[in-house]
């Protein structure tokens, strides 16, 4: 893995490489990949109410957001690249939002947050932060799920995308420095991506308690 140089304040929760790519090869990855939803995706919408709010930080090519409205769940789906936002539009017939992760103003407002395979690409500086906009935007006890490809070490793939690549014990730092979560799991397996390569993953449940 090739090492990140410094991030510009400018753009601390963003990385300009990572999103340039998504743009120009929207087509091409929004077909690529397994056609149905997420294998966590399930077990996240267990944890939730029947019709709950959720916003899908980062929907990509929209699988997960189709199945979560197949099973009548209110969702607010977001992608911070507007070629891959359209992309989703046309799969699931209703607007995307094209929304930043340091974007997100939510206060008290969904039960749920999805951050399938996207939050791993936020500078490792930066990813306290965002999981605090996560967090607020969240209803006490509402429900968050993210994964992470894990490995230790910051850096690029062979397409250029920034990774954080965090180990269990990183996530699970970044998200006690962010707020106070109640972490109901955190659990590491074995998992692909776009380039095609079987790597280390993590996934990390987590709630906004009640008080």
């Amino acid at each position: 893995m090739e090492a990140l140089g410094t991030t510009s304040s400018d753009h601390a929760a963003r990385d300009q490489a990572t999103l340039g790519f998504y743009a120009d090869a929207s087509p091409v990855y929004v077909a690529s990949g397994p056609g149905g939803a997420s294998r966590h995706l399930d077990a996240f919408l267990r944890l939730l109410a029947p019709g709950a709010r959720i916003l899908e930080l980062g929907c990509g090519g929209g699988r997960d957001s189709e199945e979560m409205l197949a099973r009548g769940f209110k969702l607010d789906a977001t992608d911070g690249v507007p070629e891959i936002a359209r992309k989703a539009e046309e799969r699931i017939g209703r607007p995307v939002r094209v929304m930043r992760f340091d974007e997100l103003d939510a206060v008290d407002e969904y039960d749920g947050v999805w951050a399938h395979a996207s939050l791993l690409h936020v500078p490792r500086p930066a990813l306290p932060g965002v999981l605090a906009l996560v967090f607020r935007a969240l209803k006490p006890g509402g429900t968050h799920f993210a994964n992470f490809k894990g490995g230790g070490c910051e850096g690029r793939d062979a397409f250029g995308r920034y990774f954080n690549y965090l180990t269990a014990d990183e996530v699970r730092a970044a998200y006690g420095r962010s707020a106070e979560w109640d972490i109901q799991s955190l659990t590491e397996y074995l998992g692909g991506g776009y380039d095609g390569v079987q790597g280390p993953w993590v996934g990390i449940t987590a709630r906004k308690p009640v008080k």
